[in-house]
């Protein structure tokens, strides 16, 4: 079963831009390593031509994956939005209501998430915890620790 996923723009070039170089660089780099690693005889005692079919092994599980994600994006057409909830793409200013910190997120893709950034995935608990409501609302999002409240004071684009 696949999940579609939305992107801006910017994120899904950032996909195919990712899996272009996995699919033209590294594939025949790691292909060259194998061919290299061949050359050198014994192929039961090679651990450097191991060592290649490994990288070549996790590098097309990675593509695999990678053209999976790009296959089911899409590209999100915020005009068609609710702008006054909490969607993905959302920039949410948030107020931990336990000890009056305040945070700005922006709600994005999995593959798009960046904390350091303020990029957070839609799919985390917090994220998940966000997702449909307004300024003024209280979100209670469960997390290992017990339960966070979070005041939303401003949603924007």
């Amino acid at each position: 079963m696949s999940d579609i996923s939305y992107y801006s723009p910017e994120g899904l070039k950032k996909l195919k831009d990712e899996l272009e170089h996995l699919e033209s660089v590294e594939r025949p780099r790691v292909t060259q390593e194998i061919s290299d690693a061949r050359d050198k005889g014994d192929l039961s005692e090679n651990a450097e031509y191991h060592a290649a079919k490994e990288e070549q092994s996790h590098l097309e599980f990675k593509i695999a994956k990678l053209k999976n994600v790009v296959a089911n994006a899409r590209i999100l057409d915020e005009s068609q939005l609710d702008l006054s909830k909490i969607l993905i793409h959302s920039v949410v200013k948030l107020r931990n209501t336990a000890n009056k910190m305040e945070f700005t997120y922006t709600l994005v893709a999995d593959s798009e998430t960046d904390i350091k950034n303020g990029k957070l995935s839609v799919n985390s608990p917090i994220g998940k915890g966000l997702l449909g409501l307004k300024v003024g609302e209280i979100a209670e999002v469960k997390v290992p620790n017990g339960i966070m409240k979070f005041e939303i004071l401003e949603i924007s684009r």
